[in-house]
């Protein structure tokens, strides 16, 4: 039986600010049978436009998406946030479309979260790593579009790590993407509460799947003057190391 062919949807944050999360993603999905392909077309989801109302600019964006992930056997996004708006809204966004509304709920019915898709879709099992402690941080996309919660548990635990889940585990970081632009001092408070929170279980990481939120969240612990690290995981699943998020050299 041959490899899948999967498109790895790099995500604009993993590209611009943490493609080690990229060359992550590419080695477990390696590692679980994939044969793995970056579309050099690739570009936004159009998840922004899309938050602030530019619809037809979404649009256009979801078209162009559909037309480079076409003919992939499945779409694998490390997020969240990227994966819920191909697989919940690009549907809906394209609804009335004569020509991408079927294509549209096609590409929803072969994108995938990354550990959902390592867990539900290639039955993967994450070698062990060092022993670790850690505290995980859900995005709201991916738990409340998407549904993913144990997965990237099941994955870490597997894997050896230990994980101490924060009060109101459930709560939101306060990023939001523009959300946390356009109003700046409800994230801000949002944030502090969230870093309180993880900082109580004492974990020196906190591991999520949302480069956003976990950019969001060590700039909250910096300005705090926390001692404690954020790493996506799929970086910690592949055993990749170097500076933690937001420190120098990352």
């Amino acid at each position: 039986m041959s490899a899948p062919r999967v498109a790895l949807f790099v995500t604009c944050l993993v590209d611009l600010f943490r493609p080690a999360v990229g060359f992550a993603s590419v080695r477990l999905l390696e590692a679980a049978g994939c044969s793995v392909e970056v579309p050099i077309g690739q570009t936004c989801c159009g998840q922004p436009g899309y938050n602030a109302g530019a619809r037809e600019d979404a649009r256009g964006v979801a078209r162009a998406t559909i037309d480079v992930l076409h003919g992939f056997d499945y779409v694998v996004i490390p997020s969240g946030s990227c994966a819920g708006m191909i697989r919940a809204h690009y549907p809906s966004l394209l609804a009335d479309d004569p020509r991408y509304a079927a294509k549209a709920q096609e590409l929803a019915l072969r994108t995938w979260e990354l550990t959902s898709f390592l867990i539900e879709v290639r039955g993967f099992v994450a070698p062990p790593g060092p022993a670790r402690t850690v505290a995980y941080h859900d995005s709201c996309s991916g738990l409340r579009e998407l549904g993913v919660r144990e997965q990237p548990r099941r994955l870490l635990k597997a894997a050896g790590t230990a994980i101490r889940e924060p009060e109101n585990r459930d709560a939101c970081c306060g990023f939001g993407g523009a959300f946390s632009v356009k109003y700046d001092e409800i994230s801000g408070e949002i944030a502090r509460k969230k870093c309180s929170a993880l900082a109580a279980t004492e974990a020196p990481l906190v591991v999520g799947g949302d480069l956003g939120c976990l950019l969001h969240l060590a700039g909250r612990f910096q300005r705090e003057g926390r001692k404690i690290s954020c790493r996506h995981v799929a970086e910690v699943l592949a055993g990749i190391d170097g500076p933690a998020i937001g420190e120098a050299g990352s």
